[in-house]
């Protein structure tokens, strides 16, 4: 992507964090960005930021540690964490949610209680979304796939920090 934040690519006037970050907003209580190098440059979000605390730029896997520890931390008291890409620009509305469905229906419509028969279901949890009319879980890796979701942003308004989402 010729270096820079591949979460700072504009997408329709709006930059693949900002969607990202309007995506989370109202569906986490907190919010925390992973990112290495100067924090400064995300300041605008007003959000903390960490960085990895494994060296070498170990990749997303060092990036969700970095959030678990910044979470145990900063809020002892919090029961899940979700973690996303910063390069996604169009990431379900309602991904925390139906990631947690599982878990919560087990517990409370079936009264399972014990722990090994709740993740013997889940050797592989599959979350299915449609990848119609746009895939929540494109991602941005080349100026080719920016200008795809410019156009796909285009022809699917999706929400934006702060703005509500409109219908196509």
């Amino acid at each position: 992507m010729g270096g820079g934040d591949k979460a700072r690519i504009t997408i329709s006037g709006v930059t693949i964090l900002e969607r990202v970050l309007a995506c989370l907003e109202p569906q986490c209580t907190n919010l925390v960005i992973n990112a290495n190098g100067d924090p400064a440059r995300f300041a605008d979000t007003k959000l903390p930021v960490v960085a990895d605390s494994v060296p070498d730029f170990a990749g997303p896997l060092a990036g969700i540690l970095a959030g678990l520890d910044w979470a145990a931390l900063h809020l002892p008291e919090c029961e899940w964490v979700a973690s996303v890409p910063a390069d996604c620009p169009f990431l379900p509305n309602d991904l925390v949610a139906r990631l947690h469905d599982d878990l919560r229906r087990a517990l409370v419509a079936e009264g399972l209680r014990k722990i090994e028969i709740w993740t013997a279901r889940h050797g592989v949890a599959i979350a299915d979304w449609p990848a119609e009319p746009v895939d929540p879980f494109f991602n941005v890796n080349t100026p080719e796939d920016a200008a795809q979701a410019q156009a796909m942003a285009a022809k699917y308004r999706v929400a934006t920090r702060g703005q509500p989402s409109k219908d196509a």
